[in-house]
């Protein structure tokens, strides 16, 4: 099974995130008593056709910058024509409301996954593009990684496309600090046959790209092995270097252990792009990592999804389970836990204010074990936990539908506000505006 069909089934079985405006679920005890679980805000966003928010960051007001992908011209989209998908861009106030939205593409199929906001007050998104026409002024065939630059109000700056013959994707992004920007993602090895000086490993790649400030490719370089290996997060590390983190599916070239189907691969490079170390995390199943955060003690909490019960995997709760591990500056793992019930859970994206307490989203088909309801089908699920693994607090919101969280932020005044997707006809008091809404839910 390739990783791209594992995580197509995951988003029909389980996957990814995020929390139940309806539910009253809460557990465990409050360890932050400026975060008290309760549901102030779901929103919804979008047009009549497919809308998914895929990153949400807080901005300098105290608002909020969400990236994601619509096929909508109508509803909440005015500047588009054309029915492909387009990056689109949504700043928010404090409150949630809205206050501009853009679209940026082309007439290809262009899907923002990750933004930042930049030193200078704008933003950076990265994602996908198969667009070279409208925004988009390159591509090198099918995807290739599109990196655009924006002010503070959403004018396009300069955009940079980086790709060969295959399907490449930027997942993550990061500013660094020299200044420049790091991206970590997929690079289709087959497909580029030897472009750009690349050997040929196996099926796929992880791949990280280092940037200069105004965009320029400073170098980038690729790791993995015989098989499918894809990266979706990097953290950059206190000495210069890049942690990648992502899941592999190869056992040879830079993969020197293994544990099952997939495992949670985590790669140290230098900062100029050296492999320093590399350690795999698993079972015998499918385990991937799917986001990463710093933690105390110069350590890292990773969060993903395994459908695993043995090897790493000591305490698993169900089908599939969220799976959070933490580890030190070497990759030595300091705890690694299961989070869910009978049925499939997954975590997919964690955030922190204070590197001590951590909120989790993930998606939710359980109603018992370390969850108490279900709406039906997926839920959004929010979970928060401690240093040491332990479950404070929980909710999962949703309605009839499947519902996806895909990204968490903490902001500085306590709350936490989670995006991702609904299918749902009735998750809150808000209509369904189309096939697949952007759903925004606040937390206080």
């Amino acid at each position: 099974m390739t990783l791209k069909n594992f995580y197509f089934i995951g988003v029909l079985c389980c996957v990814v995130i995020f929390m139940n405006s309806c539910a009253n679920d809460d557990t465990g005890r409050q360890a932050n008593k400026s975060f008290s679980g309760t549901l102030n805000v779901i929103k919804i966003f979008g047009g009549s056709d497919e809308d998914i928010a895929k990153a949400i960051i807080q901005t300098e007001d105290g608002g909020s910058a969400i990236l994601g992908y619509t096929k909508s011209s109508n509803g909440d989209i005015s500047d588009k024509t054309d029915a492909s998908n387009d990056y689109w861009i949504i700043r928010l106030n404090a409150k949630g409301d809205l206050l501009w939205n853009k679209t940026i593409g082309g007439s290809g199929d262009d899907q923002g996954q990750d933004l930042i906001a930049t030193r200078d007050g704008g933003f950076l998104v990265t994602g996908y593009s198969q667009s070279s026409d409208g925004d988009a002024s390159l591509n090198e065939g099918f995807h290739d990684n599109w990196f655009v630059k924006l002010n503070a109000t959403g004018a396009i700056e300069w955009e940079r496309s980086y790709g060969f013959s295959g399907h490449d994707h930027s997942y993550s992004i990061i500013q660094t600090q020299d200044g420049g920007y790091f991206s970590a993602g997929f690079l289709d090895i087959t497909a580029s046959q030897g472009q750009g000086g690349l050997a040929k490993h196996g099926v796929g790649e992880f791949w990280g790209q280092k940037l200069n400030e105004d965009g320029s490719l400073a170098w980038r370089a690729y790791f993995g092995g015989s098989n499918n290996d894809r990266a979706y997060d990097v953290l950059q590390s206190s000495d210069g270097g890049y942690l990648l983190f992502g899941a592999t599916e190869s056992d040879d070239f830079d993969v020197t252990s293994t544990n099952g189907s997939y495992d949670v691969w985590v790669v140290k490079i230098s900062d100029k792009g050296a492999l320093v170390w590399e350690k795999t995390y698993g079972g015998s199943g499918i385990d991937i990592a799917f986001d990463a955060t710093y933690a105390a003690d110069n350590s890292y909490i990773i969060v993903g999804q395994s459908i695993s019960s043995d090897g790493d995997i000591t305490d698993n709760k169900g089908n599939s389970d969220a799976w959070v591990l933490r580890i030190d500056d070497q990759g030595g793992v300091i705890w690694k836990k299961s989070f869910g019930g009978p049925g499939f859970e997954s975590a997919h994206s964690i955030t922190t204010i204070d590197n001590k307490e951590f909120f989790i989203t993930g998606a939710s088909q359980s109603s018992t074990g370390d969850l108490t309801t279900n709406k039906g089908n997926n839920d959004i699920w929010v979970f928060q936990i401690d240093l040491n693994g332990s479950l404070l607090w929980q909710k999962s919101i949703g309605g009839s539908g499947y519902d996806f969280g895909h990204d968490i932020l903490k902001k500085e005044n306590g709350e936490v506000l989670v995006v991702g997707e609904t299918h749902s006809m009735d998750i809150s008091q808000n209509p369904s505006k189309g096939l697949i809404d952007s759903i925004l839910i606040l937390l206080q």
